[in-house]
């Protein structure tokens, strides 16, 4: 049993990629075996028939838009929001999960595949010598490190048992904190939405510069964060430094 446990957890990304693969192909299949004409009416379909299934799949693969529209079904009540904030929560916590193993037991092919991101990996240690447990709750709102933070835990000796508590736990603050808000809020964010789809040359534009100031943002907090991290570790080294000097 523990050498089966120990093969799933060194081909974990393989797994995890074949089941995703598989999961999206059927869903695929039924949405041109929809009783509904239109790319729009067989998503709409698609989601109040698998809603749920749809969703824990989404929380692995990425976050918000699949927590938000989560939210918008449980306000029209086509899902129960409570159901909704454990299954996201839970699909945020496998995904997470697979990029720590994906570290913990596939060290070369991490190293040779995110070569060039050598110095997110190096930032994320930074930030879990720095902040140590927090991070894992932190990591899921930082542009550019959602990926990064679990794989890097991962490459270290950071007890895997902890990292699953304080993941899960994590993982459900998060679905709540994003899918409770879009449910309460939901009938201002239909009138949007409808806006929206009845004005789209205006709406995108929107979006567009939108996004573009949430990255900047994200990006510069970050960076700026960095450079605080390498700061007050350069600052110990030469502390250490001097006090070996002196003695």
């Amino acid at each position: 049993m523990e050498k089966l446990v120990h093969n799933i957890q060194l081909h974990s990304g393989k797994i995890g990629a074949f089941i995703v693969i598989t999961f999206f192909s059927f869903l695929l299949y039924k949405g041109f075996q929809a009783p509904v004409e239109g790319f729009e009416n067989s998503f709409v379909y698609l989601l109040k028939e698998y809603g749920y299934v749809i969703l824990f799949a989404w929380g692995i693969l990425e976050g918000e838009a699949g927590l938000i529209m989560a939210g918008l079904l449980s306000h029209t009540g086509d899902m129960t929001v409570y159901i909704a904030v454990f299954v996201g929560g839970l699909g945020g916590f496998v995904g997470d999960q697979i990029y720590f193993y994906i570290g913990r037991y596939n060290k070369k092919y991490v190293h040779k595949k995110f070569r060039g991101q050598r110095r997110k990996f190096a930032f994320a240690h930074l930030l879990l010598q720095k902040h140590g447990w927090p991070i894992i709750f932190a990591q899921r709102y930082m542009y550019g490190m959602r990926t990064i933070i679990p794989i890097s835990i991962g490459l270290t000796r950071y007890s895997a048992k902890q990292f699953a508590f304080i993941n899960l736990i994590s993982a459900w603050c998060w679905a709540a904190i994003t899918i409770v808000p879009v449910w309460y809020f939901g009938d201002a964010i239909l009138v949007v939405l409808d806006w929206a789809k009845e004005h789209w040359y205006f709406a995108l534009p929107i979006v567009a510069v939108g996004g573009t100031f949430v990255i900047w943002y994200f990006n510069k907090m970050t960076q700026k964060h960095e450079r605080k991290l390498k700061t007050a570790s350069k600052n110990g080294n030469n502390k250490n430094g001097n006090s070996k000097n002196k003695v």
